[in-house]
């Protein structure tokens, strides 16, 4: 695989994270399932590989409406 097939792949696996993800919290907000006097959504992504060593952990908060 060229690198420059490999930079493609990576960069359409993390749109489709990026976009489902961001839907995601945005149907838990505003399905109200988050206790309504939080000012901020603490929120964790881990990211494994299947027969890899990986496990990158991130963590964030994201401001409420």
């Amino acid at each position: 695989m060229s690198e420059d097939a490999f930079n493609m792949s990576i960069r359409k696996f993390l749109k489709e994270v990026g976009v489902t993800s961001q839907r995601k919290i945005e149907e838990t907000v505003r399905e109200g399932q988050i206790d309504g006097e939080k000012k901020k959504l603490n929120v964790r992504i881990t990211l494994t590989a299947e027969g890899t060593g990986l496990n990158h952990v991130v963590d964030g908060e994201i401001e409420l409406p």
